[in-house]
């Protein structure tokens, strides 16, 4: 059927940010910084995207197992701002520790974990701070689009639909929505067009971390593999995954748990994810009773929050004028147009086998564990004024992995917001920007352009 409407337009901004999960939050400061009048729309009810509301509290890929900052820029000052104001933690690893409670292995100490509730108010008044414009309960339902520019996104909330005009766009939504709504080239998954299992995060508390460590350090098996193992011959674990995965975040005793890998869930599609949601609850409801019987540590936990936010790690991806590949990140290739760097691993699970990473299992190797990030992946095509940073980059596939999480969208989205300025005051295209002007800016403001790859 057609459906045909008139709608009322709102007010016209410099620059729209559909999307306020850690990309979109920093594209949105960088271009107040840069002198925009910015709305940042998002559609739950805070800030702070997957990290929040998703309940995945850990920002990851930002800094090196010894502290050192590997994304610096917004990231890094508001990764030490919430340490100070006691939101967050920024663990470091002791030398010779094998293990950490924030991940039980190495690759995960380099982490920012923090308290989510106190992490979305913590967003709130920055942007207050800042000056950004806010829409919360807000979706990017459409795009109104004239020749080869966005004109209006049409919004969606309890006030009903209205268009809001703007100069430049920024598509963080992750699934690439508003560039697959204005015709842009994108792609879904693999060759199939599956795409990597999901997560329904849960947190728990009254976890007793020293029984839990003690067995970690005595077995040597930070993801209990061998247990779920016996469980499973026993006909007591009656999951696909192979491994728990669990997170302290700010306080001893509080626990992310990240374990559950529920496959065949479309991101994109809304009947796909009501089943995700369902199915997600179901396997907390059977795998709670299992921790308090079997894992060390958890007799007594109690079930603090499940996520409002189904955890998705991926859907569409936009195809732009280059497309980032597995062998440019093993090869250690360098940018002239790099804007970031991600410091993590090929963490992009099978579609079918939700606990196997293909790429550790063939044993590849990210040259000095950085992955760049070139400007020229966060720019979609055709449309001039748009512009993607988050996990919905042009990349292969599996690059995925090391960038899609919190600190590389974040060092993507200050570089969005800083291009934004130079599309709304040249008036010019996103596919135009000065690079070297971009990144002499980033650099002014704390970004981390010059990373050694043979570290």
């Amino acid at each position: 059927m057609q459906f045909t409407r008139d709608i009322p337009t709102a007010e016209t901004y410099d620059l729209v940010v559909c999307g306020g999960g850690p990309a979109g939050c920093a594209a949105a400061v960088a271009a107040r910084r840069a002198g925009l009048r910015v709305l940042l729309v998002e559609g739950q009810g805070q800030l702070g995207g997957t990290g929040t509301s998703g309940l995945v509290a850990h920002w990851l890929g930002g800094r090196r197992p010894d502290g050192q900052w590997v994304v610096g820029g917004l990231f890094r000052q508001w990764s030490e701002r919430a340490a100070a104001e006691g939101v967050a933690l920024l663990p470091v690893a002791e030398p010779g520790q094998k293990y950490t409670p924030h991940g039980w292995h190495l690759g995960l100490a380099h982490g920012v974990p923090y308290d989510p509730f106190a992490m979305a108010a913590m967003l709130d008044t920055v942007m207050a701070e800042e000056g950004v414009e806010v829409l919360l309960a807000t979706q990017a339902v459409d795009v109104v689009r004239q020749g080869d520019r966005l004109t209006h996104a049409v919004l969606f909330n309890k006030g009903g639909l209205a268009a809001v005009g703007a100069r430049a766009f920024v598509d963080a939504t992750g699934d690439a929505d508003l560039a697959a709504r204005s015709g842009c080239a994108v792609v879904k998954g693999d060759a199939e067009g599956l795409t990597t299992p999901v997560t329904l995060e849960f947190h728990l508390d009254n976890v007793d971390q020293d029984a839990l460590a003690r067995y970690i350090h005595q077995h040597e098996s930070p993801r209990f593999r061998e247990l779920i193992a016996q469980l499973r011959a026993k006909g007591d674990w009656p999951f696909p995954y192979e491994i728990f995965i669990s997170v302290q975040l700010t306080e001893p005793g509080t626990m992310m748990i990240n374990t559950p890998r529920t496959c065949g869930i479309d991101g994109t599609d809304g009947a796909s994810l009501s089943d995700g949601y369902r199915r997600g609850r179901q396997e907390i409801a059977t795998l709670l009773p299992i921790l308090r019987k079997h894992f060390p540590g958890f007799a007594q936990a109690r079930l603090k929050a499940v996520a409002p936010l189904l955890g998705v790690r991926e859907t569409r991806r936009i195809v732009g004028p280059y497309v980032l590949t597995v062998a440019d990140v093993v090869e250690g290739r360098r940018f002239d147009d790099t804007v970031g760097y991600s410091m993590y691993g090929w963490d992009l699970p099978d579609p079918r086998r939700p606990s196997h990473q293909p790429h550790h299992e063939k044993g590849t190797r990210i040259r000095g564990g950085l992955t760049p990030i070139p400007y020229r992946i966060l720019v979609p095509a055709p449309v001039e004024n748009l512009i993607c940073p988050g996990r919905a980059v042009s990349v292969e596939r599996d690059v995925l992995g090391p960038l899609r999480v919190m600190a590389p969208v974040m060092a993507m989205g200050q570089a969005a917001g800083i291009a934004a300025g130079q599309v709304v005051r040249n008036d010019t295209a996103f596919a135009a920007v000065d690079t070297d002007a971009l990144r002499e800016q980033l650099r002014a403001d704390g970004a981390i352009l010059d990373m050694h790859h043979d570290r």
